[in-house]
């Protein structure tokens, strides 16, 4: 297909809306309130937002202008602006790959969660009974049912990798039902995406909005809002503070996929996609901050929750020991309590000292849990204790779904768009087999994530898939462009799209400071790789109902090696054939010379 004939977004509008889509996804909501809770609060808005602008919008803008300059997908972008670099385009596409054959499994899980979710009793509100009605199951009662309902009932798993089962037939389903979704959502291109984006995009700002107004109501939400709000200033010296700040700017705005630039693809030569870069990453930004806020009165209310369960417990177990009233002991002195009775009653006290429990409200909010034990098992505790608890958890997981639908569109967007414009793929197929075929492979492939040592696979995938090659595909982005294209010939390709050059703040950013920026990031990275020693994981053990740090075995170890090098090998070895290709031709080229030379003589 001819750049000319090349579709288009309908408004600029709808491109906004489907960045928008694919910045804001699962992370502003279990990644960002993880990070503030773990560096201080408040006081990690600094480093943030320092990020921000110092990485973040300069390289979205760079993937913006790339795309909509030459309206070709990651492939033939960077192949026009050097044939030696199409193995960036590549990269790309091998690493947006990975990402959608895990990513649409948190949407399956999604679906399962929002399925179990219209029932009278939420099944992860209360433990199950045991085949003999005894009781309850010895697992359920050693975790927790929320516990037991993600690790049994939803994932089936396996107590390591080694121990491979069947596949979960309703995970399976789920993850079919994802596809499909995915599949019906990109069928014809931007035109398809376009549409649907203006749900995914809008929808879960209105359940935010909602829970927000249902989450400060809770009692106890605003000990978690004041806990985020306070900072802890004394972060700011931890290093790890802003290595964490600058990679959470770097992977939520979804940069290296390749997806910017097959979104920008489709923009109309003279769009303004410079204000809409400053746009949604700022939106996306406010969205974590706004998320925080949300996530955090939801913690407030569970651990204010959990707390005053804890004092209740201590009570009774006072109460049923001594021979006191019950109204002398409260829960505002109940510590006092303990203490007076150890003094006063010590061979009492000493037969029940090990029942005692340690109460506190701050160790409640300390506890930090991202990802999928946020989304799954927090969430799911706080929602099973509020009124109307079905209520809130059909919304929570439709919105869930929306944040994942709208990202997955962006990562298969990614691969998509460069194999449409390889003219031997769209000559031989239409772009709705093309856009099938991708989704069958990815769907195929990811029903080894709904086996029983599928998460193990998953959280692989999660934490080495895409991390160490997207640091290195954006930059040697942002060097080739700067350093290859040229920088020069880049502003002017700007100032014909724009009308005007880039100012002084886009030029230092994309020639000095984003580039130092990602090699710290990168050099850290592998340092830290280096430093941790064997790869492990966290296993579940049924028995004690818990997570137990095991490594992967050797050939866990050597998957991970091949997914870290599959894909940032793209570069050299393209830019090798490259050079060979060429170095082909011009052979051919003299000898044809020659030949006409003697022939001529």
């Amino acid at each position: 297909m001819s750049k000319e004939a090349r579709p288009s977004w309908d408004s600029p509008m709808q491109f906004v809306l489907a960045c928008v889509s694919y910045a804001v996804g699962l992370g502003n909501v279990w990644r960002f309130p993880y990070l503030c809770q773990m560096h201080g609060g408040g006081g990690f808005m600094i480093p943030y937002l320092l990020m921000l602008f110092l990485e973040g919008i300069p390289l979205f803008c760079m993937e913006l202008a790339i795309g909509q300059k030459m309206r070709l997908g990651s492939i033939g972008a960077w192949t026009a602006i050097s044939p030696y670099l199409g193995g960036l385009g590549i990269a790309s596409v091998v690493t947006s790959m990975y990402l959608c054959l895990y990513y649409n499994v948190i949407n399956a899980w999604s679906f399962w969660y929002l399925f179990h979710s219209f029932q009278s009793v939420l099944p992860w509100a209360e433990c199950p009974v045991n085949s003999n009605r005894s009781g309850y199951l010895e697992e359920c009662e050693v975790a927790s049912p929320t516990q037991y309902f993600f690790y049994r009932e939803t994932l089936n798993i396996s107590s390591s990798i080694d121990e491979n089962g069947s596949v979960h037939l309703g995970q399976a389903l789920c993850l079919v039902l994802a596809w499909i979704i995915v599949y019906l959502s990109i069928v014809r291109g931007v035109k398809s995406t376009g549409v649907v984006v203006y749900f995914t995009a809008t929808f879960p700002y209105v359940v935010l909005i909602i829970y927000l107004i249902r989450g400060v109501t809770l009692h106890g939400a605003w000990n978690g809002v004041k806990y985020m709000f306070t900072p802890k200033l004394e972060q700011l010296a931890n290093p790890q503070t802003w290595i964490n700040a600058a990679t959470q700017i770097f992977f939520s705005l979804g940069l290296g996929f390749g997806t910017l630039i097959a979104f920008a693809s489709y923009n109309h030569y003279n769009n303004n996609f410079e204000r809409q870069a400053i746009t949604v990453s700022l939106i996306n930004s406010g969205t974590s901050v706004f998320a925080s806020i949300v996530t955090f009165a939801i913690y407030g209310f569970k651990a204010t929750f959990n707390y005053e369960s804890c004092l209740e417990r201590m009570k009774l177990l006072l109460l049923n020991t001594f021979d006191l009233s019950e109204d002398v002991i409260s829960v505002d002195n109940i510590t006092a309590w303990i203490s007076h009775l150890n003094y006063t009653n010590p061979e009492t006290f000493s037969a029940i000292a090990s029942k005692i429990e340690d109460c506190s409200l701050e160790a409640e909010l300390d506890t930090a849990v991202e990802g999928t034990g946020l989304a799954f098992i927090v969430y799911s505790e706080a929602i099973k204790n509020m009124p109307l608890s079905q209520l809130w958890s059909v919304l929570y997981f439709i919105m869930l779904l929306l944040l994942g639908m709208g990202s997955m569109l962006g990562n298969v967007t990614a691969i998509i768009t460069p194999l449409g414009d390889l003219k031997i793929l769209s000559r031989t197929f239409s772009n709705e087999t093309i856009n099938g075929l991708v989704c069958l492979l990815c769907l195929l492939l990811g029903f080894g994530f709904t086996t029983s040592s599928g998460n193990y696979w998953f959280t692989i995938f999660n934490e080495y898939g895409a991390t160490f090659s997207l640091l290195f595909i954006v930059f040697f982005e942002v060097f080739s462009v700067c350093y290859i294209y040229g920088l020069k010939r880049f502003e002017k390709d700007i100032e014909d799209m724009l009308g005007h050059r880039p100012n002084w703040y886009w030029k230092i950013m994309w020639a000095a400071v984003s580039p130092v920026l990602l090699i710290s990031l990168f050099i850290f990275y592998i340092i830290n790789y280096i430093q941790g020693g064997t790869p492990n994981y966290q296993a579940w053990d049924k028995h004690l109902g818990k997570s137990v740090l095991k490594e992967y075995p050797a050939y866990g170890q050597a998957f991970i090696a091949l997914l870290l090098l599959s894909s940032v090998s793209c570069v050299p070895l393209m830019a090798l054939y490259a050079f060979c290709k060429r170095k082909r031709r011009g052979t051919v080229i003299r000898e044809h010379v020659v030949r006409t030379v003697s022939s001529a003589i």
